[in-house]
């Protein structure tokens, strides 16, 4: 089939090249023309594990092309997807839909023959009925039908995600657009992929649901943690002891510095605003809203606590910025917070990150970076680990210390054993295991 993608950011670039993969002939149309020509030179703006040999193979098959014409990308497509950004505006906690609907008057005066519009896009719940009656207006309704298909990408796995899903939701109530759906997924539902075929709207709202949800069994287990610091028990073990129950599942079960990201902060915040505006509001989200933000400040409050109560004139060496390993994305990352609030301490403070410099350093002013893990802790007053990195679970302990001022690690992910650490002699303080989190 011809699919078009209309955005080559995250999930239009990683969707674009895996239906490409398929066996799809996909162009991916994106206004920013460097952005384009970088792209058919096989550089990916992005990092994602497997991506640029994706994008590379498939270009050169002649299967996936990069353009900035809608006008012809979209001649003879069976499909356009809109896959642009929906951030939150400001203030408000709602989704910014302009590019979702600049995208829909685009596709209205490109559309020739039957053209399936699919949603690829988080929108509110309801957004298929505004880009439909936007298309409406310029094109005839026997011409094209809205499909919502919510992706349900995590970044560092998206290329498994994407292929190998969970499930495929499609939002469809148009049987002709039903069947070119069902042969653009065909080969996941050869391998055994679950298929979920319901209406737009309850489409739109899985993918709220879905994560939110995972949101708030991340905050769940963080205000857990703080509860087995107080009482003495090991929050990993109560974890892993209330995951084996089906019921609720071992994944987003893991202690940390709060969560952060592309989605799970916008869509919490969005849902709340939808609620609020249904006049259904929904008090277990608004609360882990406002729990996770807290829960960042109090990480860095942590850090100073380790330190003796004070961090000032400290060199304190955070190893990994991104909000979650296997990316580079800043967004919404919990050093975005921590790093400030051990700044506005007096802290001096030198950083590493094995993917997330380049785009960290803008977003961090005064910090130092270093090239290595080793560089990062040379000198320190105190280690923090930010970012769960594997590499960063292979360092030398023995030689961490050795290259510290000071023992003292901060372990806001718990990947270190407390014997060994306690062995080696560090000052060990990791997140709910034990009183005041003290290994």
């Amino acid at each position: 089939m011809r699919i078009v993608m209309i955005g080559a950011g995250y999930v239009g670039l990683v969707s674009g090249a895996c239906l490409a993969d398929f066996g799809h002939e996909v162009v991916c149309v994106e206004v920013d023309e460097s952005k384009v020509a970088s792209l058919r030179e096989g550089r990916v703006p992005i990092y994602e594990p497997g991506l640029s040999e994706l994008v590379l193979a498939n270009q050169a098959a002649g299967r996936l092309t990069f353009t900035t014409s809608l006008k012809a990308a979209g001649r003879g497509a069976n499909a356009i997807f809109i896959a642009v950004g929906t951030p939150s505006l400001a203030e408000i906690g709602s989704a910014d839909m302009r590019f979702v609907h600049d995208a829909a008057r685009d596709i209205a005066g490109v559309i020739e023959d039957f053209t399936v519009v699919v949603v690829k896009s988080t929108v509110p719940i309801g957004a298929g009925d505004e880009v439909e009656r936007i298309i409406a207006e310029r094109a005839p309704r026997d011409r094209f039908a809205v499909v919502s298909n919510p992706e349900f990408l995590r970044e560092g796995a998206a290329i498994e995600d994407f292929k190998r899903p969970d499930r495929v939701v499609i939002g469809v109530e148009d049987d002709r657009a039903r069947e070119v759906m069902r042969e653009i997924y065909q080969p996941i539902e050869s391998n055994g992929g679950p298929i979920v075929y319901t209406s737009r709207r309850s489409s739109e709202m899985i993918k709220y649901a879905a994560n939110v949800f995972l949101a708030m069994k991340v905050t769940f287990i963080n205000e857990i943690a703080d509860l087995c610091e107080r009482l003495g028990a090991d929050v990993l073990d109560v974890s892993h002891g209330i995951g084996l129950d089906d019921r609720i599942g071992r994944r987003f079960l893991n202690p940390g510095p709060g969560f952060g990201g592309s989605c799970f902060p916008k869509d919490t915040l969005a849902l709340t605003k939808l609620a609020a505006d249904a006049k259904a509001p929904i008090r277990l989200v608004e609360t882990l809203v406002d729990v996770n933000d807290k829960r960042k400040t109090a990480m860095a409050a942590k850090i100073v606590a380790a330190c003796g109560g004070s961090v000032a004139g400290k060199r304190i060496a955070v190893l990994g910025l991104t909000y979650k390993p296997k990316t580079d994305d800043m967004r919404d990352a919990p050093s975005l917070v921590i790093v400030p609030e051990l700044q506005a301490a007096g802290a001096r403070v030198v950083a590493y990150d094995p993917e997330g410099l380049r785009t960290a350093k803008p977003l961090l002013p005064g910090v130092e970076f270093a090239d290595n893990a080793y560089a990062c802790l040379k000198g320190a007053d105190a280690a923090v680990v930010v970012t769960e990195w594997d590499e960063f679970r292979a360092l030398d302990l023995a030689r961490v210390k050795a290259s510290l001022a000071a023992p003292i690690m901060v372990d806001l992910r718990n990947i270190y054993p407390i014997k060994a650490m306690k062995a080696l002699g560090f000052r060990y303080v990791c997140v709910g295991r034990g009183f005041g989190g003290e290994g």
